[in-house]
Parts: structure tokens; sequence; C-alpha cells
């Protein structure tokens, strides 16, 4: 069914099948040996291999929100009544047994056209869709598929509708995570921009597509392109999921700036955390997420100032980093800050020694002793102690350089 059929024809790699029945009932699923696990709606594991399948079903809405819905799943329900109520066409075919492609709604067309198109009006009835779809855009946007006029038109409506205001947190995260994980996020956010839907989800991101910054640091002028070139060099690096939010959350500040200012953005670094604190607590973004978010937010701009701060300096931010006692997120946080330098028009090659700076740093106040730099000194005097000690191992690994 569905992706599998999918993924199949445009020979990608299936993970796993899942399957429809039709002309049955949970009590003969049961009596086959098939355990029930769907609550909605009735979902069974087969005996031996535990791929999961689905009777047939139709849905009705009959209230707002994403779980809104009637479910019928008897006997009488066709196939292609089933495949009806899927989102797009490419999701809604299926294949026999025998190998037959069941394909009542164009699916093999629209992939052979790279084409995303909805299947029915029935799609507007599904908030989420409007997030799956963008979710479709970027994963197959490097085979070259985009969203048909029509069903960005329908998403639109569904934007102005209000509905995408019921969709649990929990989900919308469940989206933007698969989203980010893509070769191609930044579609993702494109193609929710194009439908008025990332201002629903997001408005701090959204708020910086049209910020102007300055022509010399940012040939691209507008904050909101940096931001999404800024995700392309984070893919390019190799960067997880947490490392891409994180670098979507560092400009924020920029948005909130006065326009007055433009195309300054002076403090916009501190003025951006309580707005990253405000779209991760919406969003329900994992603690980690937003730990390095919130660190990356405020810090890059010392990250990119590394080869100019003094030992002092460099020694204050990398404990604000934290970066002896976690060291992988300290990596994290220098890709974003790489991510963010080559995110420019033109930059996407340009070097990044800032980190290597830091680097150095954090390993020269890694080599402190920190019981010889204590003793004898007075409890309440330690601390400053410990700073002093490696002030000096930094600005002597400086001086060796």
């Amino acid at each position: 069914m569905g992706g599998a059929v999918r993924d199949a024809a445009l020979n990608l790699p299936v993970a796993d099948r899942d399957w429809v029945v039709v002309g049955a009932t949970p009590t003969d699923m049961q009596a086959a040996g098939f355990r029930q696990v769907g609550k909605d709606f009735p979902v069974f594991l087969h005996p031996e291999t535990h791929e999961e399948h689905a009777l047939a079903r139709t849905e009705r809405k009959t209230r707002a929100g994403h779980h809104g819905f009637d479910v019928d799943a008897g006997p009488h329900v066709t196939l292609e009544q089933d495949l009806c109520r899927r989102d797009l066409t490419i999701n809604a075919m299926a294949q026999s047994d025998a190998g037959d492609i069941i394909d009542p709604w164009g699916g093999l067309q629209d992939l052979e056209n790279r084409r995303l198109r909805h299947v029915s009006d029935a799609f507007s009835e599904d908030p989420l869709r409007v997030l799956r779809t963008a979710r479709f855009a970027a994963r197959f946007a490097p085979l070259g598929f985009t969203v048909a006029a029509d069903t960005l038109a329908l998403m639109q409506q569904m934007v102005d509708s209000g509905e995408l205001g019921t969709l649990p947190a929990e989900r919308i995260q469940q989206e933007l995570q698969r989203a980010l994980a893509t070769d191609a996020p930044r579609r993702f956010f494109e193609v929710l921009r194009d439908c008025e839907a990332l201002q629903a989800i997001w408005p701090e991101l959204n708020d910086l597509f049209g910020v102007p910054q300055p022509e010399a640091h940012h040939p691209e002028v507008d904050s909101g392109e940096h931001t999404l070139l800024a995700l392309d060099q984070a893919v390019a690096l190799g960067a997880d999921t947490a490392t891409r939010f994180a670098v979507l959350c560092h400009d924020l500040g920029k948005g909130a700036t006065d326009p007055s200012a433009w195309p300054r953005h002076i403090d916009h670094e501190n003025r951006g955390v309580p707005l990253v604190n405000a779209c991760c607590k919406r969003l329900k973004a994992p603690t980690a997420w937003r730990e390095l978010a919130v660190m990356s937010t405020r810090w890059h701009l010392h990250s990119h100032r590394a080869d100019r701060l003094r030992p002092g300096t460099l020694v204050d931010t990398l404990t604000a980093l934290d970066a002896l006692r976690r060291p992988a997120r300290f990596e994290q946080f220098l890709t974003v800050c790489e991510a963010d330098a080559r995110g420019r028009a033109g930059r996407a090659s340009a070097p990044y020694p800032q980190a290597d700076t830091l680097r150095r740093a954090a390993a020269a106040m890694a080599g402190v002793d920190a019981a010889a730099a204590v003793a004898g000194v007075p409890t309440e005097r330690r601390q400053a102690a410990v700073r002093a000690a490696r002030i000096r191992a930094v600005r002597a690994a400086s001086d060796q350089l």
C-alpha cells in the first residue's frame, strides 16, 4: 500500500510494507491469528511477519481538528473508497499479491510528472496534510517534485480556515523532525511559506523574510534567505536534526529588530534568546534542541570573532558553552556557526578557521590542573583562580601559533 508502492515505483528502498484488507471484520482478522493494535480504527499485526494490516475504511469529518473524524471500517468498504481518503495521489496506490498496481487516482502519472497532487477535496479535512505535503516536497525535492498549483491553493484555503491551530504541537514537531532529516529541508519551509502556513506554526521564523541585512556581510541581504542558505550548509556539513534546528533559530532576533535600525541588527543575539525559548516551548522541541538553539543564538557572534577575542573572553565564552563537559554539543555549536558563516551568497566554500581557534582554546583550558590552581587558595577565590589559570593557558597556546 501507499508508500511502499510509491517508493518501489521510484526505485527507492522500501523500508516497510503495510496492507489493506477488504471485505473482512475484526472478528475475521482475530480468527485468522492477527493481533489488533489500532485504537481509532482496526489495524492488525500479521502473526508471523508482524506487518500491519488495516481494514479498508472511509472517514467522515464531524468536528474540527486532526482527529475530528468518524471512521467506517465495515466489510462493505471498497479498496477504491479507501484509497480516495488518502492525501496525495502518489500515496493512493496499492499492489495486489499478484503484483498488479491499483491506481484509481493517477498516482503513477503524477510520479512520472514529478507532481504532488491531492486526491480529492477530502484532503482539506485534515490540517496535518499541509505539513505532510511540505515534508514530501522536501523529501522528493532532489528528484524534481513540485506541489501542484491547485493543491497549493487548497493548502492556502486550509490555512485561512484557521484549522492549523487545532494541530497538537507533538504532531507539528514530528513533521518538523522528519522534514529536517531530509536532504532538502529548505523546501519544507518554502512550501509552508508559499501557502502562508509558516506564519501559523512558526511566526518567529517567518518574520525573518523581508528583513534586510548589511549587504557587505550578507550579499543575499534577506534574513530569511540567509537562514535557508545556512540550513543548506548545515546539510552539506552532515549536521544532525538538532543542529539544523539550531541553524534555523540562530538569527531569530533579527525578526524583532526595529525597522528604523535596518539593515543593522545590533544585539540581535540577546534579543533572539527569548524568541527561541518561546518557539521551543510552543513547538515542544526536545530539551537538547532548545539548549543548543539558545546557545547558538546567544554565542554565534563570539564564534565568528574568535580570532580577535582576548584570552579572558575566550575562556568565559567556552565556559558559558560548557565546552569541556559537553564536547559533543560544543561540536554541534561549531557546526551551526560554520553553517551561518558559509550560508551567504557566494560564500558556500569559505573556510571557517574560527572553529579551530575555539577548539585549541578549549584544549588549552582542559589541560589546566584545577586542583593545582586552587591549592592554598581560599574557597571564595577558587573559581577565580581556575579562571586565571585557564586564561594563562589559552594565552600561552595563542602565543605558540
